[in-house]
C-alpha cells in the first residue's frame, strides 16, 4: 500500500503545472536541454483550464524554437504526434497554426526534405481521419511543394490535380493562388510552357479578387519573369523581376537575391551587360553584394569583352551560383553558344581553308569541342562549308549569289495563278 502511494506521488510530480512560472523556469534554465525537458514536463499537465491551455500553447512555441535551434528534427516530428490529444481541446484554427509552425520549423533544419515529406503525409492521414479539411488542404499544398523540390513531379501533379478541384469548389482564393502558382512551377519544371502560363494566369485572376500579401505577390512576379525569360522576352522579364525584387527586398526575404540575379541576367541577355555595374552599385544592389552578384558581374564582364575564356572561368569559379541554378544555367548555355558562334565566325571570316587546330588555338578551346561546334554550325547553315577530317581542316565556301530573276519569276507565276483563279470564278458564275 505504501509502495503504491509512493509510485502515485512520483507520477503526479513528473509533470510541471502549466503556469507562467514554469515557462519562466524553462527560460532561466542553464542550457537548451534543460529548457526542453522542463517544457515537455509542462505539456504533461492534465489541466484543461483556459489559462493552462494558453500556457501550453506558449510552451509549444518555445519548445519548437529550442528543438529547431538544436537541429532535433525527429523530436519535432514526435512532438507533433504527441500533441494530437491536445489538439482536440483547442480551436481548429489554433491547431492549424501550431501544425504549420512545427512543419515550418522542420524545414529550417538542413537535410530534412525526406523527413518533411514523411511528416506531411502522416499529417494528411491524421487530418482526413479527424475531418479537418481546412488544415488538410494546406498540408497537402505544402506536400506538393516538397515533392516538386524533390523532383517527384508525377506524384506532385497527381496530388495537385485533385486538390485544385476541391479548393475551387470551396472558393478559397488565398489557397487557390498558392496552388495555381505551385502548378505553374510544376508544369515549368516538366517543360510544359503553355500549361505553366495558363496556371499562372489562373493565379493572377484569383489574386486580383483578394488582398495578396507582398511575399505572395513577389512570388507571382518572379514566376512571370521566369516564364517571359523562357520565351526570350527579356525586357518584360526584367520588369517582373524588378517588381519581385522590390517586394522581397522590403520584407528582407532571401528570394530578393534570386530576383536581383535574374534582373542582371536579363540585362546580359539583351546585350546591355554594361548596365550591370550600375545596378549593382545602386543603393538597393549594394545591400545584396555577395557570391551571386559577383557571379553575374563576372559573366557580364566576359560578355562585354566577348571572351569565352573569361566566360568559362566565371562558370568554373561560380559553379554553385550559375550552373546549379537551373534558370541561370539554361540561359547562360544559350548565351555561351551564341558567343562561341560569333567568335568562330569572326575567326574563320578571312579564310577559305584553315586548320581546325589553328582555330582552336586562337579561341583557346579544345580541338574536339571546336570541331563539334563547327559541324553543328554547318548543319544549321550558319555558314557554307565542310570539314575535311582527314586533313583536320575546315573548308569555307563562297556564299552562292542568288540570281534576281528567280524570285521575280516566282512572283510572276503566283500573280498569273491568281488571275486564272479569278477568271475561273467568273466563268463559273456565268455558266450558272
Amino acid at each position: 500500500m505504501q509502495l503504491e502511494l509512493i509510485m502515485s506521488s512520483s507520477m503526479e510530480s513528473s509533470y510541471l503545472p502549466a503556469t507562467t512560472e514554469s515557462i519562466a523556469k524553462a527560460q532561466e534554465a542553464k542550457d537548451a536541454s534543460e529548457s526542453i525537458s522542463i517544457l515537455y514536463r509542462l505539456l504533461e499537465d492534465p489541466s484543461t483550464s483556459a489559462d493552462a491551455l494558453r500556457t501550453k500553447e506558449l510552451a509549444i512555441t518555445n519548445l519548437t524554437n529550442y528543438l529547431t535551434k538544436e537541429n532535433r528534427a525527429e523530436d519535432l516530428r514526435n512532438l507533433l504526434t504527441k500533441l494530437r490529444p491536445f489538439f482536440a481541446l483547442i480551436p481548429k484554427a489554433k491547431t492549424a497554426k501550431i501544425v504549420r509552425g512545427i512543419i515550418d520549423a522542420v524545414a529550417k533544419i538542413p537535410g530534412t526534405s525526406d523527413l518533411q515529406i514523411s511528416l506531411c503525409k502522416e499529417m494528411v492521414e491524421w487530418t482526413r481521419a479527424e475531418k479537418r479539411t481546412f488544415l488538410r488542404q494546406r498540408v497537402e499544398a505544402r506536400l506538393a511543394a516538397l515533392l516538386l523540390e524533390n523532383q517527384e513531379y508525377t506524384e506532385a501533379l497527381n496530388l495537385l490535380s485533385g486538390l485544385i478541384k476541391e479548393v475551387r469548389r470551396l472558393d478559397d482564393k488565398l489557397l487557390l493562388v498558392d496552388i495555381d502558382l505551385l502548378e505553374s512551377k510544376l508544369h515549368f519544371s516538366l517543360r510544359n510552357l503553355p500549361k505553366a502560363k495558363a496556371s499562372l494566369t489562373a493565379a493572377r485572376t484569383a489574386a486580383n479578387a483578394i488582398y495578396v500579401p507582398p511575399s505572395q505577390q513577389g512570388t507571382i512576379d518572379l514566376q512571370s519573369g521566369i516564364l517571359h525569360a523562357e520565351e526570350k522576352d527579356y525586357k518584360t522579364a526584367y520588369s517582373y523581376f524588378f517588381e519581385a525584387f522590390e517586394a522581397f527586398s522590403s520584407l528582407d526575404d532571401p528570394k530578393a537575391i534570386s530576383s536581383l540575379k535574374y534582373m542582371l541576367l536579363c540585362k546580359i541577355m539583351v546585350s546591355q551587360a554594361d548596365d550591370v555595374a550600375g545596378i549593382v552599385s545602386s543603393k538597393a544592389g549594394l545591400k545584396y553584394l555577395g557570391p551571386d552578384v559577383d557571379a553575374m558581374k563576372a559573366v557580364a564582364d566576359a560578355y562585354s569583352k566577348r571572351s569565352l575564356k573569361y566566360f568559362e572561368t566565371a562558370l568554373r569559379d561560380y559553379k554553385a551560383q550559375l550552373e546549379e541554378d537551373p534558370i541561370v544555367h539554361r540561359h547562360l548555355s544559350s548565351l555561351y553558344d551564341t558567343l562561341l558562334e560569333q567568335n568562330l565566325c569572326r575567326l574563320i571570316e578571312p579564310y577559305s581553308r584553315v586548320e581546325i587546330a589553328h582555330i582552336a588555338e586562337m579561341i583557346e578551346l579544345p580541338i574536339d569541342h571546336v570541331e563539334k561546334k563547327l559541324s553543328q554550325m554547318i548543319l544549321d547553315k550558319k555558314f557554307a562549308g565542310t570539314l575535311d577530317q582527314g586533313a583536320g581542316c575546315l573548308i569555307i565556301f563562297e556564299d552562292p549569289k542568288t540570281e534576281e530573276i528567280f524570285p521575280a519569276t516566282l512572283e510572276t507565276i503566283a500573280n498569273v495563278g491568281k488571275v486564272v483563279d479569278s477568271l475561273y470564278m467568273r466563268s463559273a458564275k456565268i455558266m450558272a
